[in-house]
């Protein structure tokens, strides 16, 4: 959690903080219920059922439940605290086998490995209590092999102790593993309690079934290592082992029916508890948050949508924000006449304006990642693509001095240089060496993209002559000179924005640097051979396809948050303040149109992964590549159904204007 603004501050002590101590309040109001079906489920006797439930009543009402149920609620508090600290609404998704491994061995992932360890460890003794007879102390008076009385440990409540412990443990690498702290947000709204009642089914039987997977393999690891840390207990309290019982850690200690049931039930229960503490958790925080337009009052703008969207900390702020953009373009006409509404005095558009340049800046900010990501693809890796700090100082510089609003967008495609000299030879490739083609006439490109694009010179080395199979002949001048001795005698390429204009001989570089890299070379080279390091380091196609496309539902609702306001201008815009910006719009999503084709047809990301229904984690992220581009056609459709021969009056590129007819004759 993170509270830099004053935004931020506002929005997690009034909202996130109040809707985390409902849910976690909610848990602890139905922890009675479940503990007297879990005293049942654990008590029940098929030949005495009258028996069986008199005893229960009794003991629901004795003074070890009470305090059970007293530290049980404190679990439960901790529990809530711990998804409130780890939930995101952005998953984090492992490329490679050697990023999972990172992911699991890091110090915050310990402290909550260690955390619900410990939560476990209370949840078994709990359980050991309510459960009693043989379960019920962890020492009991026994005799020697002399007759002498002694404590011995009782290896039953130990059993269970450990237990505990190790699905905590497991249930905290599980939660890593299937991004289980991930909250999405609902594409239908519900009320809550109708959320928790279709939800119930599914927590229930992923508890049964995680519990019988986490009880196999602790019965099976308690078998090998069960002697440590039994020995260890019994050393510590001073305990004894008595001869007369088969230990646990045998073949006929662990063929007990009576024993694995109540370590399965118990799991069962702890795993229940937590569950339906994130259950709530996810309902609570991802309710709808109706953010005012507009305020009469300064003090109060910081908490206005168009001052709110643009926010960048907490995530689960811009998130709710733009559901709530999403739905008053489709709901609230009277909020979007509030959108559409000039400022007094001045009569500017300012909630408009800065709606707007959000969600674009978001559409291209993706396109942008859909390009490099595309480039990388095509060249096996070779591409240098900016990283995701580099890409959002660019964005911002570019953002803060041209105005976003004009018909003429302020980003550039950072698409390689190698691109264009690939697209303007029009030969027959393969989808998936074809890169993504710049549109010279879109407004979207700047001068300097179009002076890449200019004839070549009849001196250049590029000039009727193929160098490799990547250049293409008579393709644009895309290095001069300098830049082409530069590239073959080592140097950094530059990039088109930095080329030189005057010709500067290459520097030879020392000794040592010639040494340093000969000897990283020959490492990466033996490294290279070891398959197990391959393994680890391989990066996997569809999780890179996905982490590509883990914060879409931003731009999803983006995208239907914009349509549907340009929708409704048709009729409601009396200013006309959305027709100043319409071809920045359409040229936006035409090109994040374009650059998601591309990107689909690429290996692995067409398959659709197959959803888990064993598992609390949310694996809707999984799929909202599918979803955005779902929603960008739709979008567009959404447009130009509205707009119709209308938008042939639209200053737009030649390309675009061609893309676009597409969509008017329903071709696309």
């Amino acid at each position: 959690m993170m509270f830099s603004t004053e935004t931020s501050c506002w929005f997690i002590r009034k909202v996130i903080c109040w809707r985390a101590t409902a849910s976690i309040a909610w848990s602890v109001l139905l922890l009675p219920p479940t503990t007297a079906v879990f005293v049942i489920l654990s008590r029940f006797s098929l030949f005495h059922p009258f028996q069986t439930i008199s005893e229960c009543l009794s003991l629901l009402m004795s003074a070890s439940s009470v305090f059970s149920l007293i530290l049980l609620g404190g679990v439960i508090i901790m529990a809530g605290f711990l998804t409130l600290e780890y939930y995101t609404v952005i998953p984090t998704i492992a490329c490679s086998k050697i990023a999972l491994l990172g992911q699991l061995l890091h110090p915050r992932q310990f402290i909550n490995s260690l955390a619900h360890c410990l939560m476990g460890i209370i949840v078994g003794w709990c359980c050991a209590i309510t459960i009693g007879c043989r379960y019920e102390m962890l020492g009991y008076p026994c005799k020697n092999s002399d007759g002498y009385p002694q404590m011995c440990v009782n290896e039953y409540h130990l059993i269970i102790l450990l237990a505990g412990a190790f699905v905590g443990f497991s249930h905290s690498l599980l939660g890593v593993i299937h991004n289980i702290n991930y909250i999405s947000f609902q594409t239908v709204q519900q009320y809550k309690y109708f959320r928790f009642k279709g939800s119930l089914p599914l927590v229930v039987m992923c508890s049964a079934t995680q519990a019988f997977y986490s009880i196999k393999n602790y019965v099976v690891l308690y078998f090998f290592l069960g002697y440590i840390p039994r020995a260890w207990i019994c050393k510590t309290l001073n305990l004894h082992l008595d001869s007369s019982i088969h230990p646990l850690d045998s073949i006929a200690g662990l063929l007990d029916l009576s024993l694995l049931y109540h370590l399965w039930i118990s799991a069962t229960f702890l795993l229940f508890t937590w569950y339906i503490t994130l259950l709530l958790f996810r309902i609570f925080v991802t309710e709808v948050y109706t953010f005012p337009v507009q305020s009469s009052f300064t003090e109060d703008s910081h908490q206005c949508l168009p001052k709110v969207i643009t926010e960048k900390q907490p995530m689960i702020l811009k998130f709710l924000a733009l559901q709530d953009l999403a739905l008053l373009s489709q709901h609230s006409p009277s909020r979007r006449s509030e959108v559409f509404s000039l400022s007094q005095p001045g009569g500017h558009p300012h909630n408009w304006n800065a709606i707007s340049k959000e969600c674009l800046a978001l559409l291209a900010d993706l396109t942008q990642r859909l390009v490099a990501y595309h480039e990388t693809v095509a060249t096996n890796g070779r591409a240098k693509t900016l990283s995701n700090g580099s890409e959002r100082k660019i964005s911002s510089e570019t953002s803060s001095t041209e105005d976003m609003m004009s018909p003429r967008p302020t980003f550039l495609m950072k698409t390689p240089t190698s691109v264009f000299a690939r697209s303007v030879g029009r030969s027959s490739q393969s989808p998936l060496t074809i890169p993504f083609t710049p549109d010279l006439d879109s407004p979207f490109a700047s001068p300097a993209l179009r002076r890449l694009a200019a004839a070549p010179e009849q001196g250049s080395p590029w000039h009727g002559s193929v160098q490799s199979p990547h250049v293409m002949r008579k393709a644009p001048k895309l290095w001069s000179t300098s830049t082409a001795d530069s590239l073959f005698n080592g140097s950094p390429e530059p990039t088109p924005a930095s080329v030189p204009s005057p010709k500067k001989e290459a520097t030879k570089p020392s000794f040592l640097v010639q040494f340093l890299q000969n000897r990283k070379e020959q490492v990466k080279s033996f490294l290279a051979k070891r398959v197990l390091i391959m393994y680890l380091f391989t990066k996997l196609p569809e999780a890179s396809s996905q982490a590509l496309f883990a914060d879409s539902q931003a731009h999803i609702w983006a995208l239907e948050g914009l349509s549907y306001l340009v929708q409704a201008s048709f009729t409601e815009d009396q200013f006309g303040v959305v027709q100043t910006t319409l071809p920045s719009i359409l040229s936006s999503m035409l090109l994040l149109q374009e650059a998601v084709d591309r990107h689909f047809k690429l290996p692995h990301a067409s398959s659709k992964p197959v959803r888990s229904t064993s598992t609390m984690g949310d694996s809707t992220y999984k799929t909202l590549r599918f979803a955005l581009r779902a929603t960008l056609k739709t979008a567009l459709y959404r447009i130009t159904t509205t707009f119709g021969d209308h938008l042939k009056a639209v200053e737009m590129s030649a390309e675009h204007r061609k893309r676009l007819q597409q969509f008017l004759e329903y071709k696309e």
